[in-house]
């Protein structure tokens, strides 16, 4: 089993920063894709970024290529996403996710955090 716990959330003013993070306990993250996904009151979840953790290669939703960038911390077994030039639609409940595979299916992620709070203010 693993557990993933995400902190970093809060609320900014619109071109603000904030960087989630996801750690994960029970086991490492080797071998799996970790991925953050949100969802905002009314709206779809959706996919916004994730990465393969033996290989480092990671995919965007378009919506925040250039302004997201997902990154591994190994000694820490955490994945950071750095958020940076916030608009008032970035903001949702975000969470992490891990599984087999880097897929924007968030079905496809058999485990999965709490989620946290994002809040951009215009």
């Amino acid at each position: 089993q693993v557990q993933l716990v995400e902190s970093g959330g809060g609320a900014v003013q619109a071109g603000g920063s904030l960087r989630l993070s996801c750690a994960a306990s029970g086991r490492t993250f080797s071998g799996y894709a970790v991925g953050w996904f949100r969802q905002a009151p009314g709206k779809e979840r959706e996919f916004v970024a994730g990465i393969r953790w033996s290989y480092g290669n990671s995919y965007y939703t378009d919506a925040v290529q250039g302004r997201f960038t997902i990154s591994r911390e190994g000694a820490k077994n955490t994945v950071h996403l750095q958020m940076n030039s916030l608009k008032p639609e970035d903001a949702a409940v975000y969470f992490c996710v891990a599984g087999p595979s880097l897929t924007t299916s968030v079905n496809e992620y058999p485990y999965r955090g709490h989620g946290i709070q994002v809040t951009v203010s215009s």
